[in-house]
Order: structure tokens, then sequence, then C-alpha cells
């Protein structure tokens, strides 16, 4: 094995949410930087909202239109 090739390890790095909860866990980086975490995901606070990632319900919501215009 390689010596000095593996990346620091930090065991307390903290993470930051979005919607302000931080919490700490063993990383490579030391500051981590999250949009959704457990407390405000919508699986473990039981809400029925659509979380949207860089647009791409509405990228497949034109591709099934663009589809069903076709039929």
């Amino acid at each position: 094995m390689k010596e000095k090739i593996h990346p620091v390890y930090y065991p307390d790095a903290k993470v930051v949410c979005s919607c302000g909860n931080t919490f700490t866990t063993g990383s490579t980086r030391k500051l981590l930087k999250v949009e959704i975490c457990s407390k405000c995901h919508p699986f473990f606070t039981g809400e029925r909202r659509i979380v949207d990632a860089e647009g791409r319900i509405e990228r497949f919501q034109k591709r099934y239109k663009l589809h069903n215009t076709k039929d």
C-alpha cells in the first residue's frame, strides 16, 4: 500500500443544513453544507411536498407532455 495518499479524516466534521439544523459526523471535509437533512426531509417529517432538485420535475413534465401530444 502506498503511504500518504489518504485524505485527512475529521471525526468532528460539522454538517450545516439549509433549514438551520447542524450536527457533527465524520468526514474528509471539515464543513459540509447540505440542502436537506432528516429534520426537513418530507419522508421524515410526514409532509406531502415535492423536493425539486435542479428542475428535474419540470424537465420530466415537459417530456411527458411532449410524449402525450404525439399520440
